[in-house]
């Protein structure tokens, strides 16, 4: 029966598309099937079903401009539109506003989101929505705006609710989401983060100095507006971080645990994570992302006006978010967690300089290549896989040399994007790491979703070979 399925779906693949994650029917049989040796594991603990959540996407030049018919077709009367200082006065902006005015739909904007959101901008957010009464949220902006705005939506619909109630435990309660939400339409202008696909909203916990997050499918937007018309006012660096983003969900999604060896399995199918492990719906759009990378990244980053090359990007950011919103991402996230909450004077090139920040992308990145090379050995086909996708001859590669292939192309993508050498380069030194490896033991959510386990031991050699990467 199982042969018969994948029959059928690579003639359906083959026949009504040629997009690269289906063009080759042969390779779609190798990637759905590796990892997967049958449909219910045997243990009672384990896992045997997965679930498929993501956003209503629409997507095309000048798109946005259809928000304010939207609202109209909702019966929205009053919107909060959701943005962050530097936007405000951008395009992406102004034509999202135009399109509410044109229609009469009454809207505020919130403009005070910050880049790299905290439990206290998050809190400050909340305070002004419940100050209103709001019928629909859109946020415009990167992975900040947005998950700021999941956040917003939430606490507004659940107004006693303390921040901690539904943040992922251990650090939080982790209460599940039972309330209705209120219409979130997200407009994206980075080709990065996928929020405007996930049910997940991602902040730093000052207090541990380390990000957690919000995980459930309610917090996915009602759709996701992909406009590729904001990423030409993308600077470079903005582009290449946020490239190594979606570069890095597609990697993490396509090599973490099959599902199938997920634990434990929830006793009530609400209880079921938003972050499944590896699943063969997931893997289609983690290789339909790596493929639009290998040919359109370089070309994104160093020209600006390329609409081609970062009209693909824009879309393989949704695509990867899609794959990772369902299967997870494991530990070059859970690395970049406390790289990102302890980070002291850093502060790249193009960003504000209000307070030192390490961008989402570039923290991610940064243990990419010792990660994939420590992972290597609980999948290999996988991680050759990958890094063939991503360029890497693997002909006549063996099993034991995966780890290094894929760290070695990882390298170079880095290389060619000018990625700064290690986390060396933002500051930390070998006194950090102890701080940065208990900055990672609580994120439980993704680190436990990596194809081979951790001991601190092993977080602490990570983050030293990440020290310097080149």
């Amino acid at each position: 029966m199982r042969s018969r399925v994948l029959n059928l779906m690579e003639v359906v693949s083959s026949a009504s598309c040629r997009c690269p994650a289906h063009s080759s029917p042969g390779s779609l049989r190798s990637t759905l099937t590796k990892g997967y040796t049958s449909t219910l594991n045997s243990s009672t603990d384990k896992e045997y079903a997965f679930e498929m959540a993501c956003s209503t996407i629409r997507y095309g030049l000048d798109v946005t401009k259809e928000i304010g018919m939207d609202m109209v077709n909702m019966n929205v009367k009053k919107v909060c539109v959701m943005t962050d200082p530097y936007l405000s006065s951008l395009k992406p902006v102004k034509v999202t506003l135009d399109s509410l005015s044109k229609n009469g739909i009454e809207f505020e904007l919130y403009d005070k989101v910050r880049v790299e959101p905290t439990d206290e901008s998050l809190e400050e957010a909340t305070k002004y929505v419940r100050s209103i009464q709001f019928d629909a949220f859109i946020a415009v902006g990167g992975g900040s705006v947005m998950d700021t705005a999941k956040a917003a939506n939430l606490y507004s619909c659940d107004p006693d609710a303390p921040l901690l109630k539904y943040v992922n435990a251990p650090i939080g309660d982790g209460t599940p989401i039972t309330i209705p939400l209120k219409p979130l339409y997200a407009i994206p202008t980075t080709s990065g983060t996928g929020s405007e696909t996930t049910g997940v909203s991602i902040f730093d916990y000052k207090p541990l100095k380390a990000k957690t997050g919000i995980a459930h499918r309610s917090l996915r937007p009602t759709m996701g507006i992909v406009d590729p018309l904001h990423t030409l006012s993308l600077p470079e660096r903005v582009t290449a971080f946020s490239g190594f983003d979606v570069f890095c969900h597609a990697i993490e999604s396509f090599t973490a645990i099959p599902y199938t060896e997920r634990t434990p399995r929830p006793v009530n199918p609400i209880y079921r994570p938003a972050y499944q492990g590896s699943n063969p719906v997931s893997d289609v759009w983690a290789v339909f992302a790596l493929n639009v990378i290998r040919k359109y990244f370089k070309r994104a980053v160093y020209n600006a006006d390329d609409i081609e090359a970062r009209s693909n990007m824009h879309l393989a950011s949704t695509m990867a978010g899609v794959g990772f919103g369902n299967a997870g991402v494991h530990l070059c996230h859970g690395l970049s967690y406390p790289l990102s909450g302890n980070v002291k004077k850093f502060i790249p090139e193009g960003y504000s300089k209000d307070h030192p920040i390490i961008p989402h992308g570039l923290s991610v990145v940064m243990s990419a290549p010792a990660v994939f090379e420590f992972c290597a050995s609980a999948c290999p086909e996988r991680h050759l896989e990958a890094a063939k996708l991503l360029g890497a001859d693997v002909t006549n590669a063996k099993k034991q040399d995966a780890g290094k292939i894929l760290a070695d192309i990882i390298r170079q993508y880095m290389l060619d994007m000018k990625i700064e050498n290690g986390i060396g380069a933002l500051g930390y030194t070998k006194d950090d790491i102890p701080g940065l490896v208990q900055g990672t033991l609580p994120q439980h959510r993704i680190t436990k979703l990596a194809p081979r386990p951790q001991s601190e031991e092993d977080l602490s050699l990570l983050f030293e070979n990440s020290l310097t990467v080149y």
